[in-house]
C-alpha cells in the first residue's frame, strides 16, 4: 500500500469472498468502495444485490446488464473458432471474464475511481484473467487483490469475519463447494470436488436433468447460422442472449452438457472442474455440422490448427492482446458462408446431427456418388495416388540400396 487509494471498483457477486472484500478494502484501505455486478444470466443470485452490496459498506452498487454483449462479443466469436480447452472445457468462465474487467475499467474511469479489485484466490486462473484485461485496457490502472495481501486464509476465516462484521453470507454446509454462473455455464469446484475419483452429487446440478431422468422421447430441433453466427432456433429469430437461453432449455430437458474434467491451470496446478453447459453443447456441436457442407477442406484444416492456440488465448486471460486480435480476424473470415441449417436430435444426455442443408454447400451428390456419374474420372485417382506415393517408394528403394551396400 505505498500509494494512497482514495476510490475502488470491486467486482461484486455478492458472494462469501466479495462480500468480505467490501468491509475488508473499506477498512484496511481506508476508501470508498463501489461494486459492479455483471448481470451475465445468475438469474436469482442477482436477487437484491445492490441493497446487500451498500449494506456490506458500498457507497454505489452498479449492476448492469451484459447478457447481450457477452453471448454476441464473447460467447459467439468463440464459437466460431469452435474454441474448446485440452479438448473439453467450452471455457463459460474464462470467456466472462475480459467482459467484466472491461466494463470494472470503464467504471472506475467513470466513477473516478484509481484501483480496481476482484475476489480471486492467489491460486486460480481468473486473477490473471481479471488484471492481464484491465493491464491491457488502462495500463496505469491498480489492482487490489485481497486473497494476495490479507491474513483470512481459510474459508471458516472468512465465515468468522463476516460473522464479526454482521455480513450476511449465502454459503451453508449444504453447498461445500464453489460455483460461478453465467448465461453459457454454471462451473462447480473445491471442497467435495477436490478428490477426483468422488463423483458429483446428483444435487448439485442446476440447469441439466440426470440423462436416466430425462424425457423418454426424443425431440428434434433446428438451428439456423449465418457466417458461423447461430440466428434461430425452429425458426424463430432470436437475439443471442434468447437464444443462447432457449438451447440451455432444450439441452438441459433432455440432460445434455455435463462435464467433469481435471484441467491444467495457467498457473501451474492442475484442479478439478465439473460444468453444466447445455446450450453450449447444442451450438458446438450444430456449428461443427454446418462447417462440414460449407468450409472449404484447406481453410478448415487450418482454422482446426488454430483452435488450441486460440482456447489457451482465453483460458490464459489475452482475451485483449495483439495475438487475439489477429487469430480473431482469421477465425472471422473463415466464416464467410458458414450459413445454413442444422438438425438435431435430443435423446437422455445425447446431441445427434440428424441433418444439415446450406444454399452454399460444397457438398454435391453428383461427385460424392457411388453409382455412376459424369463428373469424376475414377482412372485418374491413379496418378493422383503414384504421385502422392513417390517420397515414400523412394524411401523405400534407399533402404533397400543400403541394406545391399552392407
Amino acid at each position: 500500500m505505498s500509494e494512497k487509494i482514495r476510490k475502488v471498483v470491486v467486482a461484486y457477486s455478492g458472494g462469501l469472498d466479495t462480500s468480505v472484500i467490501v468491509r475488508w478494502i473499506k477498512e484496511t484501505y481506508r476508501c470508498d468502495v463501489v461494486t459492479f455486478t455483471a448481470d451475465l444470466g445468475q438469474e436469482e443470485e442477482l436477487d437484491g444485490i445492490e441493497e446487500k452490496a451498500k449494506r456490506t459498506g458500498a457507497v454505489k452498487a452498479v449492476v448492469s446488464d451484459l447478457r447481450e454483449e457477452f453471448v454476441r462479443d464473447y460467447v459467439f466469436p468463440a464459437l466460431q473458432a469452435n474454441a474448446v480447452y485440452e479438448g473439453l472445457y467450452l471455457m463459460g468462465t474464462s470467456l466472462a471474464r475480459p467482459l467484466i474487467s472491461k466494463h470494472l475499467v470503464e467504471i472506475a474511469r467513470e466513477e473516478g475511481a484509481d484501483a480496481i479489485a476482484h475476489g480471486a484466490t492467489g491460486k486460480g486462473n481468473d486473477q490473471v484473467r481479471f488484471e492481464l484485461s484491465a493491464y491491457a485496457l488502462n495500463p496505469a490502472i491498480k489492482i487490489v487483490a485481497p486473497w494476495r495481501e490479507w491474513d483470512l486464509n481459510s474459508r471458516e476465516d472468512l465465515l468468522a469475519y463476516a460473522e464479526k462484521h454482521g455480513i450476511p453470507v449465502p454459503v451453508t454446509k449444504a453447498r461445500p463447494y464453489s460455483t460461478d454462473r453465467n448465461l453459457f455455464h454454471i462451473s462447480f469446484e473445491g471442497g467435495i470436488l477436490e478428490d477426483p475419483w468422488q463423483g458429483p452429487p446428483e444435487e448439485m446440478f442446476v440447469l441439466t436433468k440426470a440423462p436416466e431422468a430425462a424425457p423418454d422421447r426424443a425431440e428434434v430441433i433446428t438451428i439456423d447460422f449465418t457466417d458461423g453466427i447461430p440466428c434461430a432456433v425452429n425458426d424463430q429469430p432470436l437475439s443471442p442472449a434468447d437464444l443462447l437461453a432457449e438451447l440451455n432449455r432444450l439441452g438441459g430437458k433432455h440432460g445434455i452438457g455435463r462435464l467433469d474434467m481435471v484441467e491444467n491451470r495457467f498457473v501451474g496446478m492442475k484442479a478439478r472442474g465439473v460444468y453444466e453447459t447445455p446450450g453450449g453443447t447444442l451450438l458446438h456441436t450444430a456449428h461443427r455440422a454446418i462447417e462440414s457442407i460449407t468450409m472449404d477442406r484447406e481453410v478448415m484444416h487450418l482454422r482446426d490448427s488454430l483452435i488450441p492456440k486460440f482456447a489457451e488465448l482465453v483460458y490464459n486471460g489475452f482475451w485483449f492482446s495483439p495475438e487475439m486480435e489477429l487469430l480473431s480476424k482469421t477465425i472471422t473470415e473463415s466464416q464467410r458462408g458458414v450459413t445454413g441449417t442444422v438438425r438435431l436430435k435430443l435423446y437422455k444426455g445425447n446431441c445427434i446431427v440428424e441433418g444439415r442443408k446450406s444454399p452454399s454447400s460444397l457438398y454435391h451428390s453428383d461427385f460424392a456418388t457411388f453409382e455412376a456419374d459424369t463428373v469424376y474420372n475414377q482412372k485418374d485417382a491413379e496418378g493422383f495416388i503414384r504421385l502422392n506415393a513417390l517420397r515414400l517408394r523412394i524411401r523405400k528403394m534407399m533402404e533397400k540400396e543400403e541394406v545391399k551396400e552392407r
